[in-house]
């Protein structure tokens, strides 16, 4: 895999690896801020959901001629919340379907509540290396206002249990910019996830999606609205307090130990080829088959039934190219990527990292350095701030990350 600030787009597929994203939509209870393709209250297709995805693990795996795969993310929804012996089945399939090496990164989301000693030994012994706990506060009013089902103290001890059932990687996320959240408490979260020694943590600003319950409550002024100001603050807290503990931040959201960054997200901000099974996934390939090196994008229709409907008895047949993905039993969208776009995307997602984008390799990718690509933004960027040249690299500049949108929505413009 290339190194931070490295694009890798229009490299095969087989270069590196591919990532392998896993959908479980079921939910225990939905979380009032979440608008995710998720699910409270279907866990009697819990059976049939399993066999489906198992059948489309399958089917990839045959179509794409097993690859060997740098990273497997299930995520949700609470992948948690399915029973061990599910998800010793899906592993087992993937095995099968894909070649995946001892090395590959291998993670589980989990919600607190569902890490009991028994269940994180079941997932360990599952292939799981690395585990994501939703953490999301260490402060009880906090999580009671975000309609979380654990405490701090839940919290905790996932976290500890985690490390004694043999996670080597465990990564802890948290979500800041809250209604009546404030900077202390917000402080004592980022410190107690430093106390239990997590690899990685991921810090996530409150997005009030529109449909979503907090976002009604917030708009109906149930609920007082978030502060802006509030939160560019507890962002720059996390910035010093976390590097002084020794995590290093790598991305607008992240911070890891050294060698413990998520290599599957990485693949995602690199622009790598990613694979998307389960309703709502998305997918993009490129270099295999018949499509060419800026590939398509598609996804995978979102109602869990449709999704096992389309799935049960597909057969994955005929070259892989856009119209035979297109095709495919689970795909709802599916479009070819211009290399216009490719050059868009490149910049959006690269930009996240701390490294930014090198122009090196972008010219390599695409014929042409980014500043000839994108001259407006570049120039408009750089003037305002947002961004900066650093060792042939663009990059964010520490006032950009708080900005960050506003440079990314100028490339897509571009």
């Amino acid at each position: 895999m290339s190194e931070a600030g490295e694009t890798q787009h229009g490299q095969p597929l087989v270069s590196g690896g591919l990532a392998l994203y896993v959908h479980i939509p079921f939910c225990e209870s939905k979380c009032p801020y979440c608008d995710f393709n998720t699910y409270a209250g279907i866990e009697p297709l819990m059976p049939s959901y399993v066999s489906a995805l198992a059948r489309e693990i399958e089917q990839w795996g045959a179509w794409l001629d097993r690859p060997t795969l740098a990273s497997v993310f299930f995520g949700g929804g609470t992948p948690s919340y399915l029973p061990p012996r599910d998800l010793q089945r899906l592993m087992e399939t993937i095995r099968t379907a894909f070649d995946l090496p001892d090395s590959a990164e291998a993670t589980l989301e989990a919600n607190p509540g569902d890490c009991s000693p028994d269940r994180l030994l079941a997932m360990r012994r599952a292939g799981f290396n690395r585990i994501s706990i939703g953490v999301q506060s260490f402060d009880d009013a906090e999580l009671a206002m975000l309609g979380r089902r654990h405490d701090a103290a839940c919290a905790a001890e996932a976290a500890r249990g985690a490390r004694g059932a043999g996670f080597e990687n465990v990564s802890i996320d948290l979500m800041f910019g809250l209604p009546d959240q404030r900077v202390a408490t917000w402080e004592r979260s980022v410190e107690q996830a430093i106390r239990l020694g997590t690899d990685h943590l991921s810090a996530y600003a409150l997005t009030l999606e529109p449909g979503t319950p907090l976002e009604a409550d917030v708009r109906l002024g149930s609920t007082p609205e978030p502060d802006p100001d509030l939160a560019a603050e507890m962002y720059l807290l996390a910035q010093t307090v976390l590097a002084g503990a020794g995590l290093q931040q790598y991305e607008i959201s992240n911070w890891a130990r050294q060698g413990r960054e998520s290599v599957h997200n990485l693949a995602y901000w690199r622009s790598l080829p990613y694979l998307g099974v389960g309703p709502g996934a998305h997918s993009y390939l490129y270099g295999v088959g018949a499509l060419d090196r800026f590939g398509v994008r598609f996804a995978n229709v979102n109602p869990p039934r449709t999704y096992i409907g389309r799935v049960g008895a597909w057969q994955a047949d005929g070259p892989l190219d856009t119209n035979t993905i297109a095709a495919a039993a689970a795909t709802g969208l599916c479009g070819p990527v211009s290399r216009r776009d490719a050059m868009a995307e490149t910049m959006m997602m690269g930009l996240r990292l701390n490294a930014g984008v090198a122009d090196a390799s972008f010219r390599e990718c695409f014929g042409e350095g980014i500043a000839n690509a994108f001259p407006g933004p570049t120039a408009e960027c750089i003037d305002l701030g947002l961004l900066e040249w650093a060792g042939g690299a663009l990059r964010l500049t520490e006032d950009g990350r708080l900005l960050g949108n506003e440079a990314f929505s100028r490339f897509v413009a571009g």
